[in-house]
């Protein structure tokens, strides 16, 4: 969960203009244990075209973690030197340790029409719908608290008190689910994963974003 000041956002070109029609950005946020990265690494499988916003944090990896793969591995200081440059859309401390988007590679892919993933909690997720208004937002629920404490358990990487303190952060950010356009309940995997693609081709078949991408198809039809 993100210490009380809340998400810091960095003033880039990403904050002044909206992203092109072409390319569509999903957002996706859930409770930590809700499976938001089996998912997330279901759907790219499944969607090879899209691609994955991989954020910059301070935290050490931790095993079987790549870097530039699951995260931008990097120190404090050089962290600071690339939120100062204005590289980050949002950046916030969370645990102990700093994360970050790239709002220049963002930017970057968006523009060139591709379809872009962020992996974020719900307040970064607010503040990206606030900066790109086209963006979709998607939440993650289990289908039950005891459900997400066993996740979280199955993992052992955290003592039984760091787990209530999550469980009681969920709760937290499970009361944000209205703010999103979309609810994806993860009790059956392969339904959700299912659920999730419908999500992303319905929004690549929006109006505007095919009228972006086969531009010179339309104007042809419409021809006199």
């Amino acid at each position: 969960m993100r210490d009380t000041s809340g998400p810091v956002i960095t003033p880039t070109v990403i904050a002044t203009q909206a992203p092109p029609a072409s390319g569509c950005l999903f957002v996706l946020a859930a409770p930590s244990g809700g499976g938001k990265t089996s998912l997330v690494k279901a759907l790219l499988e499944r969607e090879p075209g899209m691609r994955l916003s991989v954020s910059y944090t301070t935290r050490a990896p931790r095993a079987g973690e790549r870097d530039g793969v699951d995260y931008h591995f990097v120190d404090e200081a050089t962290f600071m030197a690339l939120r100062q440059r204005g590289e980050f859309l949002e950046h916030a401390h969370v645990h102990g340790n700093w994360y970050a988007t790239s709002a220049t590679w963002l930017a970057a892919e968006v523009a060139a029409g591709h379809d872009v993933l962020l992996e974020i909690d719900w307040q970064g997720a607010h503040q990206v719908r606030r900066l790109i208004p086209g963006a979709v937002l998607i939440f993650i629920l289990p289908p039950s608290l005891a459900s997400l404490e066993e996740r979280l358990n199955r993992r052992g990487q955290d003592a039984s008190e760091v787990i209530a303190r999550r469980v009681e952060a969920a709760r937290e950010e499970m009361r944000h689910v209205g703010e999103f356009d979309y609810v994806i309940m993860n009790q059956d995997f392969a339904r959700a994963v299912d659920d999730l693609s419908v999500i992303v081709r319905a929004a690549r078949l929006a109006a505007p974003r095919q009228q972006a991408r086969h531009a010179a198809l339309i104007a042809e039809l419409l021809r006199p």
